[in-house]
């Protein structure tokens, strides 16, 4: 397994978390609205390039902060 440097870490967590949250929820939100049609993997998979084009760089500027807010409120 390829291992990365960890100074990547969290860019690498904000990617991976953008797709995995781009990926379910652009597809429950396409269920929900249009239901199973027949151009529906078309539809969700165009609402998915969007979100993930949004969740991104969204994630890339939260997690960091994110992480630090985790860390002044909480303790050892």
């Amino acid at each position: 397994m390829v291992k990365i440097s960890r100074r990547y870490s969290t860019i690498l967590f904000g990617i991976i978390m953008s797709l995995v949250m781009s990926f379910t929820m652009s597809l429950t939100l396409t269920l929900i609205n249009l239901g199973f049609i027949p151009e529906f993997l078309g539809r969700w998979a165009r609402a998915f390039g969007i979100s993930f084009i949004v969740a991104l760089p969204t994630s890339l500027m939260i997690v960091p902060l994110a992480r630090k807010i985790v860390e002044k409120i909480t303790s050892d």
